[in-house]
């Protein structure tokens, strides 16, 4: 039988915003996995509700967290006026981070950062910015070369993953990882366009994710 997994709806203060998330919690918990998603998405995203749902059954905890207010997500829909603001979106993520440290229960797990299309820009600035608290950072259809100067900045082991049938986004993580002084890896879903859509490719997409959780985040580790 899978474990029980408890839900939470919070909310993160930012600077002088405050923003949404789901944070979904199995017993014990291995770590912390806080997603980031991508342009014109929230933290309902399908995709990413999917791998979390399969992270949390690897024993991880997850939480999904909105990167734009309601007023902001209005003007973006319109817009797109916030979507491509990494330094926005990383300060968000950074946020959450630091919320996740301000909490007696949460303090004591690692964390990984997973971050969706423009969502990984903002979860590599994070890490960067958080070297410390940050064990892992995964990708998925990811934008890394919008995070810039941060990515030589990242120390936690990258995991970079990109559909087969998606070249464009397959050039732009090459290059990414060329400039990254991190332990990176780069996984190709073999039959997958950008939105990982085609039957079984999300479920590979869930078993990278946890493989690399297993691997990097050890709950004995001290925050930092």
């Amino acid at each position: 039988m899978a474990p029980a997994v408890t839900t939470e709806s919070v909310r993160i203060e930012v600077g002088r915003v405050s923003v949404d998330g789901d944070m979904h919690l199995p017993p014990r918990p291995a770590g912390l996995v806080i997603f980031a998603h991508g342009s014109g998405s929230s933290r309902f995203s399908r995709r990413n509700r999917a791998v979390a749902s399969a992270l949390e059954q690897a024993g991880f905890g997850t939480l999904l967290l909105d990167l734009l207010t309601q007023a902001e997500d209005a003007v973006d829909e319109h817009t797109a006026e916030y979507r491509f603001d990494i330094p926005l979106l990383g300060q968000r993520v950074i946020g959450a981070v630091d919320w996740a440290d301000s909490r007696s229960d949460l303090r004591p797990l690692p964390l990984a950062l997973f971050g969706a299309s423009t969502g990984a820009a903002a979860a590599l600035v994070a890490a960067a910015v958080r070297p410390k608290r940050t064990k892992a950072v995964i990708s998925r259809g990811g934008r890394p070369d919008l995070a810039g100067h941060a990515l030589s900045q990242v120390e936690a082991p990258t995991l970079l993953i990109v559909g087969g049938n998606d070249p464009q986004v397959i050039d732009m993580n090459r290059n990414a990882l060329r400039r990254m002084r991190a332990p990176v890896a780069l996984e190709i879903v073999p039959g997958a366009t950008h939105l990982f859509e085609e039957p079984g490719t999300l479920e590979q997409v869930a078993r990278l994710a946890a493989d690399w959780c297993r691997r990097h985040l050890d709950a004995g580790a001290p925050g930092g």
